[in-house]
């Protein structure tokens, strides 16, 4: 398996996802998720007016680092409940896909306090269809995700492998598959080797973060609960060959969660230096993962 990440490891530090490319080759990585959560937040890149000429400025950035987009996530929103304004925006990561090569384009599935399960399932593959319609044109593989844990009387939402299996099946189409976030599923009480041989060829990517099973807080792996002696006897089971993509959002906290002193800031957030150094650890502690098991690929 080859290591990844996400360019959502500089989002706290630049709206530049070519600067947060050039920080992850840096720590080693030769292989990124393209987070377009970033862009639709900030109304950049592929949002901008001129988004066909950043399909190529991204295009060359990556080809002048050595570093391969491998996997892209949607922006997350409320696709059931907006009036299709998600769809018209994602198709838009759909057609940056398509442009960049990228295979795998994780898109969260939607929800609505009142829906009935066979009705969610049903509203999310009317989302879904057209999006699927686009990628045909190029390939990619749209993905569906296995949400944290949340109980809410009357909302239903995807977050386990059966009824991610479940939405899959209703979807019914080849280019729709899974993505599994293995930080998720540790707050489920099925074992992830079980989930995992449950969904099979489905999964096509991963993220990797963890938590202590009772908040999805994107821990490094290693702090929290979850076992990952369970994740890789899973992936070998079902034969997984993708790519081992970290989304670890927790390295340090936010600024905004720490008291406040006006006076001075310089250290509100953690200097960038230091937020490099851990991402030369986290590829290193990625290699470490893998090795153990004899599947570290370059």
């Amino acid at each position: 398996m080859k290591l990844a990440t996400t360019t959502g490891d500089y989002s706290a530090y630049t709206d530049s996802q070519a600067e947060a490319l050039a920080h992850i080759r840096a720590a080693g990585f030769r292989y990124a998720d393209y987070n377009f959560g970033i862009d639709y937040q900030h109304g950049n890149g592929v949002y901008s007016e001129q988004y066909e000429n950043y399909f190529d400025e991204i295009t060359e950035t990556a080809e002048r680092l050595g570093i391969r987009l491998i996997q892209a996530h949607a922006p997350m929103g409320k696709p059931l409940a907006d009036g299709g304004r998600l769809l018209e925006d994602t198709l838009r990561c759909v057609d940056a896909c398509g442009a960049w090569g990228i295979p795998n384009l994780v898109v969260h599935s939607g929800y609505v306090k009142g829906l009935s399960v066979d009705e969610t399932l049903e509203r999310n593959k009317a989302f879904f269809m057209p999006l699927l319609e686009r990628a045909e044109t190029y390939g990619v593989n749209i993905l569906v995700e296995n949400f944290n844990k949340m109980c809410v009387d009357g909302l239903y939402w995807i977050d386990n492998a059966p009824d991610l299996l479940r939405m899959i099946r209703c979807v019914d189409h080849p280019l729709f598959h899974a993505v599994w976030d293995v930080g998720h599923a540790n707050m489920q009480e099925m074992p992830q080797d079980e989930a995992l041989r449950m969904l099979g060829s489905h999964v096509r990517a991963l993220h990797i973060q963890d938590n202590m099973g009772d908040a999805d807080t994107h821990l490094v792996p290693f702090l929290g609960s979850l076992n990952l002696d369970a994740v890789m006897h899973g992936l070998m089971d079902i034969g997984y060959d993708g790519y081992f993509t970290f989304e670890v959002g927790s390295f340090f906290a936010p600024s905004t969660s720490r008291r406040p002193y006006p006076d001075d800031t310089r250290l509100a957030k953690a200097p960038i230096g230091l937020r490099d150094a851990f991402e030369r650890y986290l590829y290193e502690l990625g290699k470490c993962i893998l090795g153990e098991y004899g599947c570290f690929e370059e």
